[in-house]
C-alpha cells in the first residue's frame, strides 16, 4: 500500500482518476465495506478504535466466539454490523455528502451499566454518519468512552443535565468527525425569551445547539426531546414543537445557513398536528418511516428550514441493526448473561417467557428507538461556477 504525505492513498474499485497510476492502491470490494471516497484522498481512515478486541486473556476479553462477550463473538457480529451498514450506508455514499444522523440512545448509560460489546456495535453504526446527536445521554463519561471508540478525530459536546421530573436528568451530546465536519465557534440552549415562553414555561429539555460546517454547507444543529405526555398546566408535545419550530423559522431568515432540527420528537403520525407544526411551516422533513422497534411510531426526525439551494437532499433513512446484533435468534445465548446482569442489581432474573422479554432486554443494551440519518450535498461549486458563468455573459452584453 503506498502513502502519499502520510496519507493514505485510496482509489476505489473501477474509479476512474486522473492521479498517477504510480500512486494508486486498487482494492476489493471487501476491502471496500469499511472505505469511502473523499476527493480522492481520504484524511483518516474511517473505522472504530479495535485495538482492546486483540488483547485476549487476563486483563482483556475472553478467548472463543461460541458466546457474548469473547472476542471472536465481538469481531465476527462487527463483521456482519460493517457488511450491514456497508450496504445500507457506505456503498452508495456521494463523494460530495455529508451524513448526519440522530439516535436516541436509551438511558445512555444512566441504567445497567451496557455491555461492553454494545459499546462496540453503537460505535460502530455512528462511526458511518459524520457527525451525530444522541439524546438521553444520561452519563457524560458514556460520552466520552463512545468518543475514544470512534477514534481520535472524533470530538464531543454535551449540554448541562435537566431537571428531574419531565426533564429525567438528561443531557443531548454531539460527536462529530473532524475529518468531515468542523465546529463554526456556536453552540449554546435554546431559551425563549419571555414573551414566548409556553404557559410560562420554559421547554422540558432545552433543546441544544451549534453550528458547524462541512465544505460549502453552513449549518446549525438543533437536538430536542420533546416531551412525551401532555400534563395539565405544562407545555404539551404540540407546544413545545410550535415554539422551537418558530424560532428556528425566525432564525433562518436573519442568519447564514441551514437549521436544523433533528431527534426525538415523540410524534405518532405523520398526520397529527405535531408534524404538521413543523410542514406547515415550511420545513423539509423527509419521511424515514417508523423509529421505535415495533415499527410503530414516527418519534424521530430530521427537519430542515433555510436557503433551499443549500438544502440538497441524497437520501434519508433510518438503521435497523437487529439484522447483525442481538438478534431475536440469539435470545438463549444471552439468558445467562441477562441473568447474572439482573442478579448483580437486585432484580428478578429472566422467566420462562424469555423469549419474549429478550426484545425489551436488548433495548438497554442498544436503544428502543432506531437511529435516523441523512445525506446532504456540501459542493455547489457547479451551481456557483454556472452563476458565475451566466453573469459574466450578461455583464459582457
Amino acid at each position: 500500500m503506498k502513502y502519499l504525505n502520510g496519507d493514505c492513498l485510496i482509489i476505489s474499485e473501477g474509479y476512474e482518476s486522473t492521479l498517477p497510476a504510480s500512486t494508486q492502491v486498487l482494492l476489493t470490494r471487501a476491502m471496500l465495506d469499511w472505505l469511502w471516497i473523499d476527493s480522492h484522498i481520504l484524511k483518516g481512515v474511517q473505522m472504530v478504535m479495535y485495538s482492546k478486541l486483540r488483547d485476549i486473556g487476563r486483563d482483556g476479553f475472553p478467548a472463543g466466539k461460541s458466546a457474548p462477550g469473547q472476542a471472536g463473538w465481538i469481531s465476527s457480529h462487527l463483521l456482519k454490523l460493517r457488511e450491514q451498514l456497508f450496504v445500507e450506508i457506505g456503498k452508495d455514499r456521494n463523494p460530495r455528502g455529508l451524513v448526519i444522523g440522530t439516535w436516541n440512545i436509551k438511558h445512555f448509560d444512566g441504567g445497567s451499566p451496557r455491555l461492553e460489546e454494545s459499546f462496540y456495535y453503537i460505535a460502530e453504526i455512528i462511526s458511518n454518519f459524520d457527525i451525530c446527536t444522541i439524546q438521553e445521554a444520561k452519563s457524560v463519561e458514556a460520552v466520552r468512552r463512545l468518543t475514544r471508540l470512534l477514534g481520535p478525530n472524533w470530538e464531543f459536546f454535551v449540554n448541562d443535565s435537566a431537571s428531574g421530573g419531565r426533564g429525567n436528568h438528561e443531557r443531548v451530546a454531539f460527536v462529530y468527525n473532524t475529518d468531515r465536519v468542523f465546529f463554526r465557534s456556536l453552540i449554546g440552549e435554546l431559551v425563549l425569551p419571555d414573551s414566548d415562553e409556553i404557559s410560562g414555561r420554559q421547554f422540558a429539555r432545552s433543546p441544544f445547539f451549534a453550528a458547524f460546517q462541512a465544505g460549502w454547507f453552513k449549518f446549525t444543529l438543533y437536538s430536542v426531546h420533546i416531551v412525551q405526555k401532555d400534563k395539565e398546566g405544562q407545555p404539551s408535545r404540540l407546544d413545545e414543537i410550535e415554539s422551537v419550530a418558530k424560532t428556528l423559522v425566525e432564525r433562518a431568515k436573519r442568519e447564514d445557513g441551514v437549521q436544523i432540527l433533528l431527534g426525538d420528537l415523540n410524534i405518532d403520525r405523520t398526520e397529527d398536528p405535531e408534524h404538521r407544526a413543523l410542514t406547515d411551516r415550511g420545513f423539509v422533513v423527509p419521511d424515514v418511516g417508523p423509529t421505535n422497534l415495533p415499527l410503530t411510531k414516527v418519534f424521530d426526525h430530521i427537519a430542515l428550514t433555510g436557503p433551499e439551494d443549500m438544502t440538497q437532499f441524497v437520501r434519508a433513512k433510518t438503521f435497523d441493526w437487529r439484522g447483525s446484533v442481538f438478534r431475536n435468534d440469539q435470545a438463549e445465548i444471552y439468558k445467562p448473561i441477562a441473568t447474572e446482569m439482573a442478579l448483580a442489581n437486585s432484580r428478578a432474573a429472566p422467566a420462562d417467557d424469555w423469549d419474549e422479554k429478550f426484545s425489551g432486554w436488548t433495548t438497554n443494551e442498544m436503544s428502543d428507538h432506531l437511529p435516523v440519518w441523512i445525506e446532504i450535498l456540501t459542493d455547489f461549486s457547479d451551481d456557483y461556477l454556472s452563476r458565475t458563468t451566466e453573469l459574466a455573459v450578461e455583464l459582457e452584453g
